[in-house]
């Protein structure tokens, strides 16, 4: 880690990211709590968090984008878009203008995912190889850390001044990211060569996830989990209140020791990489998550609450395993594309388990769903854990 952080432009781009970061935290939760105050409804405020997942059903043309032109300006675009957006929530007054709430949600979650693209190939083209899975650590920690504060943070300032004052914060961060990019000294990766047939354009980072071996092996693995992962999106709501007998807010209590645990992931992640390899990391990741996950059967809230911290590490593992393998094994000119295929790949299963997940949490037992989330979390991780890394040349695609 001391290597990385030395360097001025990992520390540049690091600090840029920390403002962005805590400005997405905060905003994506008041959009939420925003939309349940003007209507009063679970259900509006629900469609917020589906509206900005859907929008990665378009990630792949925006992968594209992020191939074709300069990465550092795009990103700079990227967010000085993002902060005009913001101020259309100036508008935002009553019940009426719920569809304003909506489409800047989607503008949101849209261009998230073309700046995401778009970093992951910058850190490709700026970092050796050796330093991709600690620049990936890092940037998880952080992500953690402020995942504990700003949502409060968002929600307190939400309560005392609207969502227009977070909608500001959150467009000054952009600014301020914007900035830090622009200080940024970046030597620009070679871009894609432009093609006659766009559809095989667009379909290029899946066709080489699924044409590279142990990216297409990752990718299968971490799916499967991904198809019961998020129900612990509303176990956690059953589990506080029939299994520890506690009240709502001990929520925010179980979410610090998961946070805990990711940030403790993201720092020990690239040093237990280099020893025992992507596949195995990503493997051993699901399988603590699942281990923590099944824990929550046991009515106590010690156990909850170090099993969660567990889940913590595990998935974060599993995360900068996955992230590092898909720039390692990708060529530069696709590095969006890829990036933005496998956002799109994973969005998918983790919405349909979400939902799926509020559905059954009516329907049956919530310990019924937390045997059913722990036997698949032990299929994937056994999947990933009886692959067999091989030293081969990876196709690289046009």
């Amino acid at each position: 880690m001391r290597a990385l952080v030395s360097r001025p432009d990992v520390r540049l781009l690091l600090a840029g990211q920390t403002l962005s970061m805590f400005g997405d935290w905060a905003m994506i939760i008041v959009l939420g709590i925003w939309a349940k105050v003007l209507t009063g409804s679970n259900s509006a405020a629900g469609l917020v968090f589906f509206v900005f997942a859907l929008a990665s059903l378009a990630a792949p043309l925006g992968g594209l984008v992020v191939d074709r032109l300069p990465k550092r300006p795009l990103m700079i675009a990227t967010h000085v878009a993002l902060a005009a957006v913001m101020f259309l929530l100036l508008f935002v007054h009553d019940r009426g203008d719920l569809w304003l709430l909506y489409v800047v949600t989607a503008l949101y979650g849209l261009g998230g995912d073309v700046f995401a693209a778009a970093r992951s190939a910058m850190l490709k083209a700026m970092l050796p190889d050796e330093l991709l899975a600690e620049a990936n650590g890092a940037y998880q920690s952080i992500r953690e850390g402020l995942r504990l504060v700003a949502p409060l943070a968002g929600a307190g300032i939400f309560a005392a001044f609207g969502g227009s004052a977070v909608a500001m914060v959150d467009a000054a961060s952009f600014l301020l990211s914007a900035a830090t990019l622009a200080a940024l000294r970046f030597d620009e990766p070679a871009r894609a060569p432009k093609e006659h047939r766009l559809v095989r354009e667009l379909s290029a980072g899946i066709t080489h996830i699924w044409q590279t071996r142990i990216l297409r092996q990752l990718t299968i693995g971490i799916a499967l989990a991904l198809l019961v992962a998020g129900f612990s999106e509303t176990l956690i709501f059953a589990i506080t209140s029939e299994g520890l007998h506690r009240g709502p807010s001990f929520i925010g209590v179980i979410a610090t020791f998961q946070g805990v645990g990711s940030i403790l992931g993201g720092l020990t992640a690239a040093g237990l990489m280099q020893r025992i390899g992507d596949l195995r990391l990503s493997g051993i990741g699901i399988a603590l998550f699942g281990i923590g996950d099944c824990l929550w059967l046991v009515p106590s809230v010690p156990v909850v609450l170090a099993s969660t911290a567990v889940a913590g590490v595990g998935i974060v593992w599993a995360i900068v395993a996955l992230a590092t393998a898909y720039q390692r094994r990708s060529p530069d000119h696709m590095q969006g594309r890829v990036s933005a295929a496998a956002n799109m790949l994973f969005s998918v299963p983790q919405t349909i388990s979400i939902a799926a997940g509020a559905a059954l949490i009516t329907l049956v037992d919530y310990r019924v769903e937390i045997v059913a989330m722990a036997v698949v979390f032990v299929l994937s991780a056994a999947y990933l854990l009886t692959r067999t890394p091989a030293i081969e040349v990876e196709p690289a695609l046009a």
